[in-house]
């Protein structure tokens, strides 16, 4: 079982330490897009009208203008990195040495900058979406789409692949159909279901942390999964096709 998770809009910065090691990273083969990613956000993030392009506000301007330096910025592992709600609820912090080592292992992390990294590679903090544009790049998920598909192929062959990506990260890499569940979340009142924003992201972070906290062997399929699930929440599961993966709508109460 792998878990795939978006990074948060919002990180914390190391405050000391070494900076990012490119041959340490997970996948290096994608070292030479990084690389391109990284020039082209750090020429836009040091332009006068860099939080236009970047689409953020002026509040977020001392992230901005750490991208200009993410070379030489102290690096942390990505779960110290990344923040927020959904990582708030994995509570990896909290979690045994041994349910560490299974998020290290078990978790992969689409990138706007990286590509796809997993829980303990070490970077800095910075300020890019998926959803942005670069110049000599292009808009982020078409430009990544084909190399994280080279660079994860093999990597997550027979794996089963619990997708709790946002739509902006899920556009990056589609991977197989067949091994594939994405995770819904709605709310349900008087028969009435609504898809959730902010509570999305909270129980998506908390199905990742039972998955890997649980007790017993990890889902090998998406009936096992719905089984798992189905020990914290109200779920099911809706079947796939040969080219839609597979849906876990969780339904929590209003």
């Amino acid at each position: 079982m792998l878990i795939l998770l978006p990074p948060s809009e919002g990180k914390t910065p190391a405050s000391q330490g070494d900076a990012v090691d490119w041959n340490s990273l997970s996948f290096p083969g994608l070292n030479t897009y990084r690389a391109k990613v990284l020039e082209a956000l750090g020429t836009v993030s040091a332009h006068e009208d860099a939080l236009a392009l970047l689409g953020v506000g002026a509040s977020l301007s001392a992230d901005v203008e750490r991208n200009t330096r993410l070379h030489t910025e102290p690096a942390a592992p990505a779960h110290r990195v990344y923040s927020g709600v959904l990582y708030d609820a994995l509570g990896y912090q909290s979690m045994t040495a041994r349910q560490r080592r299974k998020a290290d292992e078990s978790v992969l992390v689409i990138s706007a900058l990286w590509g796809a990294i997993r829980f303990n590679d070490r970077v800095p903090a910075y300020r890019l979406s998926m959803g942005t544009s670069l110049p000599d790049v292009g808009r982020l998920a078409s430009f990544w789409k084909p190399q994280i598909a080279e660079a994860l192929t093999a990597a997550t062959e027979g794996e089963l692949l619990v997708d709790c990506r946002s739509s902006t990260y899920a556009a990056a890499w589609v991977p197989p159909a067949q091994r594939t569940v994405s995770v819904n979340v709605f709310t349900e009142a008087n028969g009435v279901r609504k898809v959730v924003s902010h509570f999305a992201k909270h129980t998506r972070g908390e199905l990742a942390r039972h998955l890997l906290t649980r007790r017993g062997a990890a889902p090998r399929n998406p009936a096992q999964l719905l089984k798992a699930a189905r020990e914290n929440w109200s779920a099911e599961l809706v079947e796939g096709t040969p080219r839609k993966a597979h849906a876990l709508n969780i339904v929590l109460p209003n």
